[in-house]
């Protein structure tokens, strides 16, 4: 499936799970949640899966029937109804995007902290071009033209911009496995670029990077990677997102997601500290020839 200009933004994805949420909460049925607000239930069933937006007035109506009270998150949601149909800079690369993946970099690009945990490379936010070059063309197994895997890596770059913006960049804390920093990807010198380009990232003051050392294997994530996404409202929930190969998965359950917020922290106790870590990034990139 591909990224289309017609489909549901995040922001109206979000608005819909939050709704959902607010009448279960409210131990309203979709039944009566409707009857209630005199509405069809084909209508409130769409708004509720994102396939249909959400009026201010509307959506005030509703979160009054859900008894919501707080005003910071009544104005939180109210913003979402308003900007919904705001759409990003991929659009303009929705033509070779997968949904999922389009729907991935709207979530990061409103983030604005994201903690990651990698086991096999480095993360996409700080990879340089030549990198991210070698890792896509693999993913993708000669499946697309060259020119897509250009178009692909323009989107990895770009993406990164969030790391640099002026405007409030995001805060980036990862944890890698030790074997990433091994794992030769390209060429020695596709190699060399990348380190260089780590150490100028985690010289910044939102870029922490800290490295699962070897015999660190016995650790809470040993199911692989994933990445928490937070956002700046008080009241929008993190979300974990966990990359597959043919799609996404995202986790919103308060439970599920504390459980990998525990592991990250677990993970933060293990791995060597940001000083140590670039120490060792210096060192491997010295052996290589």
């Amino acid at each position: 499936m591909r990224a289309s200009t017609q489909g549901p933004t995040v922001r109206r994805r979000r608005l819909a799970a939050e709704l959902r949420r607010l009448r279960e909460r409210a131990e309203l049925t979709l039944e009566e949640a409707r009857g209630r607000l005199g509405w069809s239930i084909a209508k409130l069933s769409r708004i509720e899966t994102a396939r249909q937006g959400i009026t201010v007035k509307d959506l005030e109506k509703v979160l009054d029937l859900y008894g919501l009270e707080d005003a910071d998150r009544r104005a939180t949601l109210k913003a979402l109804a308003r900007n919904a149909r705001t759409r990003g800079w991929w659009d303009a690369y929705a033509d070779s995007l997968p949904t999922d993946y389009a729907n991935y970099i709207a979530l990061e690009a409103e983030a604005a902290a994201m903690r990651s945990f990698s086991v096999h490379m480095l993360p996409g936010l700080l990879q340089t071009s030549e990198y991210a070059r070698e890792i896509i063309t693999s993913a993708l197994m000669a499946l697309v033209p060259p020119t897509e895997v250009e178009r692909r890596v323009e989107v990895r770059t770009t993406r990164q911009r969030i790391l640099t913006r002026d405007d409030a960049p995001l805060r980036f804390w990862g944890v890698i496995d030790e074997a990433v920093l091994h794992h030769v990807v390209g060429s020695a010198d596709v190699m060399r670029g990348q380190f260089k380009y780590l150490m100028q990232l985690t010289g910044r003051p939102n870029v922490q990077l800290q490295v699962l050392p070897y015999g660190k294997a016995a650790h809470p994530a040993t199911a692989g990677s994933f990445t928490i996404l937070e956002f700046p409202e008080q009241h929008d929930p993190d979300v974990v997102h966990v990359e597959m190969m043919t799609s996404n998965l995202y986790i919103e359950g308060d439970n599920d997601v504390y459980m990998h917020a525990l592991a990250f922290d677990h993970l933060l106790a293990m791995a060597l500290d940001p000083d140590e870590s670039r120490d060792l990034i210096a060192a491997v990139a010295a052996k290589m020839i």
